[in-house]
């Protein structure tokens, strides 16, 4: 074969087989390849070998010559994960649109270098040990819809500039140990999802601090305190809230239970004053339990399947439609307990569906029924007539 036949073929060749990794793109995978390793059990490095095509490996997802995902670790339930720590030289795949570490053990502090990935739409690193503080500068990632971080053991605040991403979507940091105030989301206009939940957050939330985007809010097991119910009036998308064990106080607006809402969650906090819907709850789960309500209860709240009421300052009758509903088996539970209700109209013989639970005790009223409450309900059946007279 002449040289000119040769060169023509070559170039055939070269033409067949996708351009060569970007040379940054290389060393970057080499460096994170050296700084994690398989827990025992995992086997997801078996293909990183870096004499083939590094966009063959599992877990890295190429567009032309620049690494555009990389999803580090097995996917598959049950799978291991990961251990060791995220080498700062992931800043490098600067196509990075995608980064994924499943659960695992890695450890240390989540790479500043990270903000350096202007490209970035999705960050999630969830469930396993990463510590220090949230990198201010991923509130420079203005592409950024999607930051997981829940379930590690970070600490200090939460960076202000988060609260200004224009793309954000989703924001996950619930289960690990952040302080201080939530910081305002007000123009965080894409945002729907934002999860907080079990961390040590303190502070108040000011009437415009979030976005009226919001369909789903959890902000349970911290340490918040003051009124909402500014706040939640503008929140009228919202499809799951649950502001559980908290010290929030004030009323509880009216709106909120027209909202869509599946699931309204606002016990252990210190919420006072009548709960009065204006239209009929059709909320699956609500949960008002350990608060300081007061008034009648609602015929309002009797579609509601779950319905949790009990350790407040009710007071009254509870209306019949709660009755009926429950024999219908149309109400789950309906936990009544530990206020000063002075009566239901239930026949002593009434047949509870077995699918339904009802508990009544420690109320101002014998209750007319025996039914089995939760061990927390404690075994006194009656509230002291002295509490009941001061009502």
């Amino acid at each position: 074969m002449d040289v000119a036949s040769y060169s023509l073929l070559f170039m055939c060749f070269l033409q067949s087989v996708r351009a060569i990794l970007d040379p940054n793109d290389f060393l970057a995978l080499q460096s994170i390849r050296k700084s994690l390793h398989d827990v025992p059990g995992s086997n997801f490095f078996a293909s990183w070998d870096f004499t083939a095509d590094p966009c063959n490996f599992a877990g890295v997802y190429c567009v032309d010559d620049k690494v555009v995902a990389l999803n580090l670790g097995d996917p598959r339930a049950g799978s291991p994960g990961l251990t060791g720590k995220l080498d700062h030289s992931i800043s490098k795949l600067s196509a990075l649109a995608d980064l994924t570490v499943v659960p695992g053990r890695i450890y240390g502090p989540l790479p500043q270098s990270i903000s350096q990935l202007k490209n970035l739409r999705f960050l999630g690193v969830s469930r396993n040990f990463i510590s220090g503080e949230i990198p201010a500068g991923l509130g420079q990632l203005r592409n950024i819809r999607t930051i997981d971080l829940s379930y590690n053991q970070l600490t200090g605040t939460i960076p202000p500039s988060i609260g200004t991403l224009p793309q954000l979507t989703n924001l996950i940091l619930c289960h690990n140990r952040l302080s201080g105030s939530v910081p305002s989301f007000a123009s965080a206009f894409s945002l729907t999802r934002l999860e907080l939940k079990h961390n040590a957050l303190s502070g108040s939330l000011g009437p415009y601090s979030l976005p009226p985007s919001l369909h789903y809010l959890s902000l349970s097991w911290n340490k918040l305190t003051g009124p909402v119910d500014r706040l939640l009036t503008r929140l009228n998308r919202l499809n799951y809230l649950d502001l559980g064990l908290n010290q929030f106080t004030g009323p509880i607006p009216t709106q909120i239970f027209s909202f869509p809402l599946t699931n309204l969650q606002l016990e252990r906090n210190q919420f006072s004053g009548p709960v009065q819907p204006v239209n009929e709850v059709t909320i699956q789960t609500v949960d008002l339990s350990y608060n300081r309500l007061s008034g009648e209860v609602s015929p309002m709240l009797a579609n509601v399947q779950n319905l949790y009421l009990n350790n407040n300052w009710f007071t009254g009758q509870v209306p019949g439609s709660f009755v009926e509903r429950l024999l219908a088996a149309g109400i789950q539970i309906l936990y009544l307990q530990h206020n000063f209700l002075t009566g239901i109209a239930i026949s002593p013989t009434a047949e509870i569906p077995v699918s339904s639970t009802l508990c009544l005790q420690y109320n101002c009223m014998v209750p007319p029924v025996q039914t089995a409450c939760p061990f927390n309900a404690g075994k006194r059946k009656i509230r002291p007539a002295q509490q009941c007279n001061r009502r």
